[in-house]
Parts: C-alpha cells; structure tokens; sequence
C-alpha cells in the first residue's frame, strides 16, 4: 500500500501542467478549522461552537491573477442560546450552510507560493438545534498562499472570516412624530484556518 501512495504523490508532481493559467477552470475541495464565537443580541446572545468547515466550489481564471468563484461550505457546530428569565435554554446541535460568489486576486511573483486576498458574498442557511431553518445574507473575506506544483493539484494554506447577518427583532427610537420601529441585527463572526486542494480541469 506504502508503494502505491508514493507513486500517487510522484505522478501528481510531474504531470506537467501548471496550475492557475489564464482560462483555467479549478475545482476547489475545502476543510478547515473554525473557531467558536458568541453572537449578541437583544434578549441575550448564542454560543456557537468550534467546528469542521468544508465544502467544494469551482474557481474560474478570466486571467492568470484573478478568478470568480461558486462555492457551496458547511459547519456543523453546536449551539447554545442563552436568554435571561428563561429557565429551559435551547442548546444542541446545528448548521451553517453558505452558498458564496466571489473571486480571488493572486500576487503572482513567478514563483510557485503565490499569495492572494479574496471575498465574496451570499446566503446563509442557518439550521437550529430542533430543526427548521434561516436564511440570511452572508459575506467572506479571506487571503493565503497557494502553492502551485508541476501537475494538476494544487494546495492553498488560508485564513478567512465569515459573517452572517440575521435580523433579530426591533428597536424602538423616539423621533418628532412619536415611536418608530426600526429592524435590529445579529451579526456572527466565524474565523477559519485550513486548506485548499485545487484540481485544474484546463
């Protein structure tokens, strides 16, 4: 078996094509390690729990240093809800499911690590602990390395920030003409490190 791995490893680095070329068209397999964090809002704040981020999109190159970019991620994480004057808390397990469009731009210096910023923009599928879902407006930003290799395979090393915007109740303002309702929001900040492995269909 020990064999076979390293003839695997010896043909994806001497296949002989480069990644990232202009036209190129990247299939991008993601995992990382995200980090937990609270989200506040009116009544009280969720705790949402460390997790295992991963996913799949497809990374377009209109150029050699900029690509459009689909991509579909999911977080599986617990979820702890904590509202003052409420004895039975909802706490369990749920998910983040992110549809996200965006791109990518490469610092390309002719050598095979490449550094890059990026964002992007969609949804978010928020499922809870008892089920049901939520879907919101969701934004990333994101930079790292990519390191190009001789074959068809290429590996990025990354860190990214992902948000989620969900509406969360009202709050009331006093003006001239009396009270007025305006629509409040939560925010979720997810912090991720992992990689990239990106197989060039070209």
């Amino acid at each position: 078996m020990k064999n076979y791995s390293f003839l695997l490893i010896a043909f994806l680095f001497s296949a002989g094509m480069m990644a990232q070329d202009r036209g190129s068209v990247v299939l991008d397999v993601y995992g990382s390690y995200t980090f937990s964090n609270n989200v506040n809002f009116d009544y009280g704040h969720i705790k949402i729990g460390d997790g295992l981020t991963y996913g799949a999109g497809l990374e377009f190159f209109p150029q050699k240093s900029t690509s459009i970019e689909l991509k579909y991620l999911r977080l599986d994480t617990s979820m702890k809800v904590d509202v003052p004057g409420i004895i039975d808390d909802v706490d369990g397990d749920g998910a983040f499911n992110y549809i996200l469009i965006g791109g990518n731009h490469y610092f390309d210096n002719g050598n095979n690590a490449v550094p890059y910023l990026g964002g992007g923009i969609g949804m978010s599928i928020t499922e809870g602990p008892y089920g049901g879902s939520d879907t919101n407006f969701a934004w990333e930003i994101k930079g790292g390395v990519k390191i190009k290799t001789a074959s068809i395979v290429s590996i990025s090393l990354q860190a990214n920030l992902i948000s989620t915007v969900a509406a969360a109740g009202t709050d009331t303002y006093w003006g001239y003409w009396g009270p007025v309702a305006v629509q409040d929001y939560a925010y979720s900040y997810q912090f991720g490190l992992g990689a990239i492995f990106g197989f060039n269909f070209k």
